[in-house]
């Protein structure tokens, strides 16, 4: 369900391609498993948010390479146990 919840997108601001990587990435990685399902928009929200703001070249490097190689995983990997941390 937390997944599901993931997925859902504004039809009137669809998420980049990079956005969805990380969203998903967060998901089936355990980052939601101790949030209430109706925190799960928001943790999203805040945490693209975040990425926007101070891991926007770590966004960039997904969209280009089009894909998460090592180097990338642990990068978001350290982001996402930062950020959960923080996530109240």
């Amino acid at each position: 369900a937390r997944l599901t919840e993931l997925l859902k997108q504004d039809q009137f601001a669809p998420m980049s391609v990079e956005e969805q990587v990380v969203s998903i990435f967060a998901g089936v990685r355990g980052y939601l498993d101790g949030i209430e399902i109706t925190d799960v928009t928001r943790f999203e929200s805040e945490f693209l948010g975040a990425m926007r703001t101070s891991h926007g070249e770590l966004l960039g490097t997904i969209r280009e390479a089009r894909e998460l190689d090592d180097e990338t995983e642990k990068a978001l990997t350290a982001i996402l146990d930062d950020f959960s941390k923080t996530f109240a």
